[in-house]
């Protein structure tokens, strides 16, 4: 049989000057042998600073009751009750190397944040001579991220500014970031809306350069409107619809960026003081750098995101649902009922912000699915209790299909302290990157 239905490429992007728009996936990008097309898995790591609130007054705040997939959620992921069927919680993992040891001494915020995706104990230093171990992110880009615009992303919500040493003579490198490309390479996080606006839709140029393309009172998205024009004359009517839908959510984030902007320069602040681009609010905040994921993936601008919810050690407020305590003090909550009450609240509200990230994968098309069936986020902290700086049983879940490779509905308890590392040996082999070792690994978990 000879096939003559032609498909748009998968690479195709909107042209003008300086700019380069990804599209979302399109029936006309899909060849007339659909079902052969191999699925496209993103992998997400959202890091939930300083731990959570484990136990309250008897109740486990994370842990669920029961087992398998007879399980009821516990508090703070209620809000994750909408993607049940895509969530697994995964009970019994620790850090091992983040414990403290003779020749380590503490530094267990340092250590947790380093080794949460590289299972390595990081070097002690203050100085320029980091080490640590590639981080299992870094692995997948390698692979699954090689074909698409950026290997890889990495955000944040607080600046990456922290020179020196943080905590016990480790430098502050280590609390900035959890992606390693090498032992000796760590990758840094943007946290300005507007930088990663322009790196996932500008076609490149120098900070200058792009500082000139941000001032221009026009919209990004008006530099293609001819090219536009052109693809749209090639496209059915469904993938039209499909185009203006995508191209008014780029336009709709593009404004509530230039909306921030526009607000600080009427408040006459300096940059340094309220950095242009970067809401006031948390949860605006996180809402956008969500929504610039969102976009991302479905465009197929990137495929790997590393997300840290924070930095640990940070003494960040959360006034928008009454947490005035600085977020590390609180997660030293002393056993005290009332201030565990407060830390679990406040872990609920991240966990309501990562909900309405999910619902929307969960209602974006996706080759013949949706965004979220089609990408597997690893959802968690890099210590349980973090009153002991405790490293074992760790709150972690997964949430996803991966390309209908991972089940949800279950929650899975396994020995304490089994490597985390063995889960993330597993999340690797459902995007085919197999390995035989990542860090302290022992091999991949049985049943995930």
């Amino acid at each position: 049989m000879i096939v003559t239905k032609r498909a748009l490429s998968r690479r195709t992007f909107l042209r003008g000057s300086g700019v380069a728009i990804g599209l979302p996936l399109l029936d006309a990008m899909v060849p007339a042998f659909a079902a052969d097309t191999p699925k496209v898995t993103r992998l997400g790591f959202i890091y939930l600073p300083n731990g959570v609130s484990m136990n309250f007054l008897g109740v486990n705040n994370w842990i669920p009751k029961g087992e398998g997939r007879n399980f009821e959620l516990s508090p703070i992921l209620t809000p994750l009750v909408r993607h049940r069927e895509h969530l697994t919680v995964v009970t019994g993992l620790a850090q091992r190397p983040a414990e403290a040891s003779e020749d380590s001494a503490t530094g267990d915020h340092t250590k947790a944040t380093a080794s949460w995706l590289s299972g390595v104990r990081p070097k002690r230093t203050e100085g320029a001579d980091l080490e640590n171990g590639v981080s299992a992110d870094q692995l997948a880009a390698d692979v699954i991220g090689k074909d698409s615009v950026l290997r890889s992303l990495e955000l944040s919500i607080d600046l990456s500014v922290l020179a020196g040493q943080c905590e016990n003579s480790y430098s502050c490198v280590y609390l900035n970031t959890l992606a390693w490309r090498s032992p000796t390479a760590p990758l840094p996080t943007e946290n300005n809306p507007r930088v990663v606006f322009e790196r996932l839709f500008g076609s490149g140029g120098t900070n200058e350069q792009r500082a000139v393309l941000a001032r221009q009172n026009r919209s990004i998205l008006d530099a293609v409107t001819d090219d536009f024009a052109r693809l749209t004359r090639k496209l059915a009517s469904n993938d039209r619809a499909q185009v203006n839908e995508y191209l008014d959510a780029v336009r709709e984030v593009e404004r509530r960026i230039q909306t921030v902007e526009k607000l600080g320069d009427q408040a006459g602040l300096p940059a340094l003081d309220r950095p242009r681009g970067i809401p006031e609010r948390f949860d605006e905040h996180v809402n956008l750098m969500f929504e610039l994921q969102w976009l991302a993936f479905q465009a197929d601008l990137t495929r790997v995101v590393t997300f840290m919810l924070g930095r640990d050690l940070n003494f960040r407020t959360y006034p928008e649902v009454g947490i005035n305590r600085g977020h590390h003090t609180l997660s030293h909550h002393l056993d005290r009922p009332d201030l565990l009450e407060e830390y679990a609240k406040l872990n609920t509200y991240q966990a309501q912000l990562f909900a309405g990230f999910l619902d929307k994968l969960a209602g974006t098309p996706d080759g013949g699915g949706n965004l979220l069936e089609h990408s597997l986020f690893l959802y968690g902290a890099a210590m349980s209790n973090p009153n002991m700086h405790a490293h074992f049983d760790l709150p972690i879940a997964l949430i996803g299909g991966a390309s209908g490779r991972h089940r949800g509905g279950r929650h899975l308890v396994y020995p304490r302290n089994t490597p985390m590392t063995n889960l993330l040996v597993s999340m690797l082999d459902k995007v085919d990157v197999p390995i035989e070792q990542l860090g302290d690994s022992t091999g991949p978990l049985s049943d995930v």
